[in-house]
């Protein structure tokens, strides 16, 4: 075969994307805005779509929209003119059709024009995801080779514990082939007390896996043969249409759909609602889904965010007083500007966003150009582009703000849906609409009862696959480290585990560090290691923290001159291992974990106890341990010989601390004159 011939006869690796939703759920963003245009932690949800193909050796991607198109189109084209990391090896092509209102329509349309020329990447904008799709693909086609009836494959991960986001299903398969064998999606509220499985999934297979809760990011690989499915039944109007028709019809139409669960350090999300939009706003400011996190600069060759301690991620070009405090979990935009006394925590501030004086933002969203008074409450809530909030205001858990809201002055607003302007008279039939302001009236929502019959009315018993869901407080999701520890977790120093478990963590970690060091790999991954073997032995989140800092140390002791360089060879070691410092030595009680790592060092350690107040001055001059949690930790320690050597330091601590207070003083008063 000539070589010309070979490269004709290549399979150009392809990935379908829909852009749409197909639903109300993001209103009132979606009313004026394509969903590919919402913005997680400041990039558009397409951006982390198109790196993530990028990464995963795409060379083609058929974005197919319906809404908003020419905004879509625009950005598109305006990041391939930037040259953005995605646009210089893949090429990306959209797809448009106003008259198509599902996916199943989307897909027959694509099967009409002949543009998918073998096994095929098939997702939506929403679907965040780091994890490794071209390892996928290749499993789908030899599994296509080995069963050609095979047609997909459907991508599950693990669930939430006790939280249900509107993307949970209950699946049956073949442990063996991982056949699937049943399909249900369960109900977002967390009704059900029992489940039904026909007694023939039991008695037709021999062995038979049931998995309740996995999460359905809606990721799949398509066989060629998909698409005509789709096109021969219009019915299916949904992925999960075609993976029941496929079910009930298998020996007839000759196809097969098997499962592929990601591993544990590999993560999926569907962002199918606010509330789910809330957790991967949180997940990719807490790092679950790198490298897609706001310091490695999504799409962009050059860096935007600065990463500090917390989780707080700055821009370059950011205006911040002095007395406001950013707590953590936080990214703060290009041009934003915050206030004296204001307190933000676990929220996303967008360009240009304007903040007031004593404010307290909490697990809050504020998209480009939104703008805070004085003394106002933000909880639970979305403020959208341009929104107005006026002085010692109110939002609640549940409030969605839409695109040019004003909110005037001392207005509390309760969980509610608002657009700027008055909907026209039929567009939500004979709903009442609210005038909350004279730019704030209400959207209707479906409540409860609503959704439930409507599902009763659809009689495919089967739950709808996006149901509105308000952004409220979210309960525990993961173990606690991934928001704020639990009561039990907040005392700080190691708990008691089974000695064993925690020498065996121990061990762990430091081989993994080890390891890293040695082979220079990517910190970033040491951290998936490390909480890897935290689930597995079921370590509270201070025992993480003391047993990181405690494998440290260990390494640090057997590097070579550690005895007459203690600090330098700490400070050479956290040139490498600062990332993984940091993302575990995050805030006050982590702090006190690790001082009292160091302090549970000393007696094992001659070299440690030595040089312990050179060591902890380290760390206070490297930010990575503050002040008053060294005076605190000073203040208890029992050991008569650690205080004396330690007292020149503390003393020295104080006395700067004082001189701070003395200069401030004196600058109020210069301001006051």
């Amino acid at each position: 075969m000539s070589k010309a011939k070979a490269i004709e006869n290549k399979e150009i690796v392809q990935a379908i994307v829909i852009a749409d939703s197909y639903n109300d759920n993001f209103q009132p963003f979606t009313s004026t805005k394509p969903l590919a245009l919402l913005p997680v932690a400041n990039v558009p949800l397409i951006e982390y779509t198109l790196e993530t193909l990028n990464r995963n050796g795409v060379e083609e991607v058929i974005v197919f929209c319906s809404s908003h198109i020419d905004q879509v189109k625009r950005h598109i084209a305006d990041r391939q003119a930037a040259r953005c990391t995605w646009s210089t090896g893949m090429r990306v092509s959209i797809i448009s059709s106003e008259a198509c209102r599902s996916i199943g329509e989307a897909i027959r349309d694509l099967d009409a024009r002949n543009t998918i020329r073998g096994s095929v990447l098939l997702l939506g904008v929403e679907s965040v995801t780091n994890a490794d799709l071209a390892a996928l693909l290749e499993e789908h086609k030899r599994l296509a080779k080995v069963d050609r009836g095979a047609v997909m494959t459907v991508v599950y991960k693990e669930g939430l514990r006790r939280m249900r986001t509107g993307n949970e299903v209950l699946v049956a398969h073949d442990p063996t082939t991982r056949r699937l064998l049943y399909h249900q999606r369960l109900a977002q509220h967390e009704r059900e007390r029992s489940f039904e499985l026909p007694l023939d999934l039991f008695l037709a297979n021999r062995d038979v896996a049931v998995c309740h809760g996995l999460l359905d990011p809606q990721i799949a690989v398509c066989s060629q043969a998909a698409l005509p499915l789709f096109a021969d039944n219009f019915d299916f109007l949904t992925r999960d249409d075609f993976v029941r028709g496929v079910l009930i019809n298998e020996e007839i139409l000759n196809s097969r759909i098997y499962v592929a669960k990601l591993a544990r350090e590999e993560y999926a999300m569907r962002v199918n609602n606010w509330q789910s939009y809330h957790l991967v706003s949180l997940d990719v400011i807490n790092r679950w889904v790198y490298p897609l996190v706001p310091d490695t600069a999504i799409s962009e060759f050059r860096q935007q965010y600065k990463h500090y301690r917390n989780n707080v991620y700055r821009h370059r070009n950011v205006r911040l007083s002095r007395s406001c405090e950013l707590d953590g979990d936080l990214v703060v935009g290009e041009e934003c500007e915050i206030r004296e006394g204001t307190y933000l925590r676990q929220s996303v501030v967008g360009r240009g966003c304007r903040i007031g004086r004593n404010c307290r933002i909490v697990n809050s969203f504020l998209l480009e150009g939104a703008t805070v008074g004085d003394g106002t409450v933000l909880s639970h809530c979305v403020l959208e582009r341009a929104v107005t909030v006026g002085s010692r205001c109110t939002i609640e858990p549940g409030t969605v703000l839409g695109e040019g809201v004003e909110i005037p002055d001392g207005l509390t607003v309760g969980g509610l849906l608002l657009q700027a302007s008055e909907p026209a008279a039929d567009e939500w039939g004979t709903t009442p609409v609210e005038k909350i302001a004279d730019r704030a009236y209400t959207i209707p929502v479906l409540d409860e009862e609503d959704s439930d019959s409507d599902e009763e009315e659809g009689g495919s018993g089967q739950p709808a696959l996006n149901q509105p869901h308000a952004i409220a407080p979210l309960p525990e999701r993961y173990p606690a480290s991934v928001y704020e520890p639990s009561d039990e977790e907040c005392d700080s120093g190691p708990a008691s585990p089974v000695p064993e478990d925690a020498n065996i963590f121990l061990s762990e970690v430091v081989e993994s560090l080890k390891r890293g060091l040695a082979e220079k790999s990517n910190a970033e991954y040491l951290i998936l290691e490390i909480n890897s073997s935290r689930y597995a032995y079921n370590m509270a989140l201070c025992e993480v923290n003391y047993y990181v800092v405690k494998a440290i140390l260990q390494i640090m002791l057997q590097q070579d001159g550690v005895a007459t360089n203690t600090v330098g060879t700490l400070r050479r070691l956290l040139a490498y291992f600062g990332v993984v410092f940091r993302n575990y030595i995050r805030d006050r009680d982590a702090m006190m974990d690790c001082l009292k790592a160091l302090e549970e060092m000393c007696p094992a350690s001659e070299t440690v106890r030595a040089k312990l107040p050179q060591l902890v001055h380290y760390l206070y001059e490297a930010d990575l341990i503050g002040e008053q949690v060294i005076i605190e930790w000073y203040d208890g320690l029992v050991d008569a010989g650690l205080k004396a050597a330690l007292s020149k330091l503390v003393q020295w601590l104080q006395e700067s601390s004082e001189e701070e207070e003395e200069d401030d003083d004196d600058d109020e008063e210069e301001e006051e004159d």
